[in-house]
Order: C-alpha cells, then structure tokens, then sequence
C-alpha cells in the first residue's frame, strides 16, 4: 500500500502526518519549527520526525511515496516559496528541491490554505463538489479556491489572498500596509480589536467580566460564548463580524459561483452563531442566481486539514 506524509508548516509548530491513500492518518506528531534554524536543519529535524513515525506504526519506508507540505506564503509551480510569512528565510527558495534532497522522495509544495481547501475538498466539507472556496479565518484571511480539481493559484502563487480585497476605500489600516482590506475587518484578531474598542462604553457587560477586566484575555471565543448568553455587546460584534464576511463571500460567489463556501479557522469553533447571520446577509451582496444552490458550511477536518490537504496534491 502506497503512504504519504503530510507536513503543516508554521511559524510555531510544525504538525507531521503519515497517511494513506484513502486519507487516514495513520500516525501523526507536532514539533517546534524553530524557524530561526535555517531551512536545511528545520527539514532535517522536519525529516528524522516523519521517518520515526513511519517505523513506529512498522510501515516500510519504501512505500512513502510522497511528501506534501503546506507553508505560510505564495507558492509557484508547487516548488517555489516567494517568501515565508512569519520567519526569516530566503526568499523564492526552491523548497520542493531541498526536501528532495533530503529525504530522496517526491516532494509538492503549496500555500498553507489552498491546502486546507484541497483537504476539505477531497476528505471534508466539500467532498464531492467540482468547487468550493475555503475560507481560513483567524489571525489573517486566506482562501484557497478549488475549481474541477485544480487550485487557482495564479502566476505569482497568490491567488486566494482573498484577505486583501479591497471593501472600504481608505478604510482601516491592515497587516500587509494597505488600507480597507477584508482582513481589517473581518479577521478574528480584527474582530478582538474592535471588541476591544467598544468594551470601554461597555463596562459592565458580561464579555468583560467573562475575561476578569483583563482585555489582554480577550479572544474570539469569549465573543462567541457571550453571545451565546444573551450579552448584548456580544451580539452586537457577530453582527459586525458577519456583515463584512457577508461582503466578502458574496464578492467571491458573484465571481467565482461555487458550489460550496467552507468556513474554516479559528472563526469556525462559532459555528452556527457566525454561519447563520452570514446566510442571512448575503442576500443583501451576492446575485440571486450566484445563491442558487450555493451551500454555506463549516469546514470539518480541523487540526487535519493541513496534514490531509497537503497529502491530496498527490491524490
């Protein structure tokens, strides 16, 4: 039996995956990327973890057929990363070509969320859809668009940066130096911002005493869980939240027109609290027709959709 493995890149950690051609994950481990490493010591330590996980679970080494790996930047050609967001490695590094070397196994490289669009196209929410974009919300905004089997990367590899369409002109200012982008609005550390900002005429909601006053506490799950309780701050941020994603999902069906938008991210731990006012708003953005028959879902493979995602650019 053929086996892959499957390696989720990150600024942290690194998640390492042995999986079979059905995409199970038959072994599966994290380390500390140390990315302060240079990259030919971080894919060596990257390489000895997968071999020990493989010869654990007694599977031949010689049946590893390929490795995948999903990084945090734009990838050209499957091989090729234009830079590495979140450390300091060369720039246009031929990563493909290194992990090669050092592994002696076919090796395919692909930004970290056109993975996880791959992963829950072919194993999760999106099986069985000739297309579907992906949405990973959390500190940032990605999308991988997935199109009759094929992602649209584009001739740089950014395509998908779905976080950096334009909604408000000279709007709030974002991570990547550009004003009135998506993910100044609609990301969840944006959204913590905002909260952030509100709480001072809030003093007594139960958002800020759920966090002990502490505002350094405050996450999007505090959000999300407040809500839930009937905290009207609380409420009143989703429904922010949800009109900017609203926006920029209708955006994208008035485009692309999927069959399917999968919600995926720290965004997603909200479920039904952030999937149902997106719903209810798109009516407001996308075409009727780009709505027809569109499915709205939040993504289900998880921690596993890098590790599945990037074995599925084998399969």
């Amino acid at each position: 039996m053929k086996h892959y493995i499957g390696i989720d890149l990150g600024g942290t950690n690194t998640k390492i995956g042995i999986v079979d051609i059905e995409g199970n994950i038959i072994n599966s481990s994290i380390i500390k990327t140390n990315s302060h490493e240079n990259a030919d010591n971080t894919l060596t330590r990257i390489w000895e973890e997968a071999k020990r996980l493989v010869l654990e679970k007694k599977i031949p080494l010689f049946s590893v057929v390929g490795i995948g790996i999903g990084i945090p930047g734009p990838v050209k050609e499957q091989s090729i990363v234009g830079f590495f967001a979140n450390f300091n490695w060369e720039k246009n590094m031929n990563l493909k070509e290194k992990m090669e070397k050092i592994s002696g196994i076919e090796t395919r490289v692909e930004n970290d969320v056109n993975v996880i669009a791959q992963g829950e196209a072919l194993f999760g929410a999106a099986i069985g859809k000739k297309s579907s974009i992906t949405f990973a919300i959390g500190t940032g905004i990605g999308a991988g668009i997935y199109i009759n089997g094929t992602l649209l990367s584009g001739i740089n590899g950014v395509g998908g940066e779905v976080g950096h369409m334009k909604i408000a002109r000279d709007g709030r200012k974002c991570g990547c130096g550009q004003n009135g982008c998506l993910e100044a609005y609609a990301s969840a550390s944006s959204l913590v911002r905002v909260a952030k900002e509100r709480l001072k005429d809030f003093p007594n909601s139960l958002l800020l005493k759920s966090i002990d006053n502490d505002l350094d506490k405050l996450e999007a799950k505090n959000i999300f869980d407040m809500a839930k309780l009937g905290d009207h701050l609380s409420i009143e941020l989703i429904d922010y939240e949800s009109e900017y994603l609203a926006l920029g999902i209708a955006n994208l069906l008035n485009i692309i027109n999927p069959e399917c938008i999968v919600i995926s991210g720290g965004i997603s731990l909200a479920s039904d609290e952030i999937l149902n006012p997106i719903k209810e708003k798109l009516e407001k953005y996308a075409l009727p027709t780009a709505l027809k028959d569109v499915e709205l879902k939040i993504g289900t493979l998880g921690n596993e959709a890098g590790i599945k995602g990037a074995v599925a650019l084998f399969i």
